[in-house]
Formats: C-alpha cells, sequence, structure tokens
C-alpha cells in the first residue's frame, strides 16, 4: 500500500468514527443527486475542527492530491483545507484543480477562503473565469463568491449585478445561485438591484424564485416586499 493509499485509509477511519446515521438520513435527503452511499454523515462543525487539525499535518497535502474522492465527507474536507491556504495563488490554484470534481451544492456553498477577502481586486478576473466556464458548480462556485464578497458598500459596483443577469443556464443549482443572488442584492443593495426586477432583467423562474427569497427575508422591509409582491412574473 502506498503512503497515499495508507493516508486514504485513515481519513476514511477518521469520518467514519465521527458518523452520525440519524444525520446521515437527514442530510441525504438535502442532496438529492449524491449517491445515499458516498455519504457517511459527519455534521459539519466536527469535520470543519477535524480539517483544522489535519490541516497541520504533512498528510494533508498527499491527500490534497487524492481526486476524485470516494465520499462526500472527503470532498467536504477538500474543501475545508483548501479554505485553510494562506498564500492567495495556491488557493486559487487548488479550487481551479478542485472544481471540476464538486457535484452538489453542499460542498460547493460552505467554504470561503479567508485568504480571498485580502484579494478582492485580483479575485475578481477568477469570478468572471469561474462563471463564465458552463460547469454547473463551478459557476454557481462563482456567483457565490460575488454574492459572499462583493455586496457591502465598500466591495460592491453595480455592474456585478449585470455579470450575474447574463448567467444564462438550464440547470436548476446555477438558476437557484442566481436567484439567491438578487435575493440578498435586495437586501444590500436595493437601488441598484430592484430595476432588474421592474425590468424582468432575468429569466422567468429565476425572477420568481428571487422575488420569493426577498420576501421570506427579515431584511427587507415590509414596503419593500409589498412591491416586490406587485412585481410577479405572471405565467
Amino acid at each position: 500500500m502506498s503512503s497515499r493509499d495508507e493516508v486514504m485509509e485513515q481519513v476514511q477511519k477518521e469520518l467514519f468514527a465521527m458518523q452520525d446515521e440519524d444525520y446521515r438520513a437527514f442530510h441525504s435527503k438535502l442532496i438529492p443527486n449524491v449517491d445515499p452511499g458516498r455519504i457517511i454523515g459527519v455534521r459539519t462543525p466536527q469535520l470543519r475542527s477535524y480539517a483544522k487539525q489535519f490541516a497541520k499535518q504533512p498528510e494533508a497535502a498527499d491527500f490534497l492530491q487524492q481526486l476524485p474522492h470516494e465520499y462526500y465527507e472527503e470532498n467536504n474536507l477538500h474543501a475545508f483545507l483548501i479554505e485553510q491556504i494562506k498564500d492567495y495563488e495556491t488557493c486559487v490554484r487548488e479550487w481551479d484543480r478542485f472544481l471540476p470534481y464538486v457535484d452538489n451544492w453542499a460542498t460547493c456553498d460552505m467554504p470561503c477562503p479567508k485568504v480571498f477577502k485580502k484579494h478582492l481586486p485580483e479575485l475578481l478576473t477568477q469570478i468572471r473565469r469561474w462563471m463564465d466556464s458552463g460547469e454547473t458548480y463551478t459557476v454557481r462556485f462563482g456567483i457565490g463568491m460575488l454574492m459572499r464578497l462583493y455586496l457591502a458598500p465598500e466591495t460592491f459596483s453595480p455592474e456585478y449585478l449585470q455579470w450575474v443577469a447574463e448567467v444564462h443556464s438550464e440547470e436548476y443549482y446555477v438558476n437557484m445561485m442566481v436567484a439567491w443572488y438578487f435575493a440578498t442584492a435586495l437586501a444590500k443593495q436595493w437601488e441598484a438591484v430592484i430595476p432588474y426586477i421592474e425590468e424582468r432583467s432575468l429569466s422567468q423562474w429565476c425572477h420568481n424564485k428571487a422575488i420569493q427569497k426577498a420576501i421570506e427575508s427579515s431584511r427587507i422591509m415590509p414596503e419593500q416586499k409589498d412591491n416586490l409582491r406587485s412585481l410577479r412574473w405572471k405565467v
């Protein structure tokens, strides 16, 4: 058995030691496109804690070279390890290696590398590249980073709204992220965003889903919710 095989065997042993069968049954329903046989059932806080410990060990580098992974939690562990990389260029390079293997919304949405926040101007180039990739979860990851890092007053630019509005896809998990982005943007940048809703700049599905999610948000004022209700795109 090679050293890398030994690392994978040890990681799987550690993951199964944290298994929670009830959580496995519950979480499997949230990610229906993942084979339940690939889900161990490890709660995210435990997995994050393990990732922090594992990142300090030399075996972590071997683990990052092992793609594709067998289990859902191994993919999440991989994401949490990349999340901790402190060198920006290395972090981006590792995301580029990993994103083609991401196969579900949860693995895609959980991580947000701290080093990205220190390189916001450069990251925009990478975000555009991810959004233009045509790969479901790579596109979703790009939009997700734009939503999480560039909606604050000091980081926002109206052109980012157009970037997301120009994403056209038949993929549910891409369209859901487009809707989520615009719903969040309505809460944080109402004046810049509401024209996109008034002018129906999104697909009908994304338009109505964005309104639905915005109305469900406690960050949207009651009068704004009334406005949004009047702007639903009726079939």
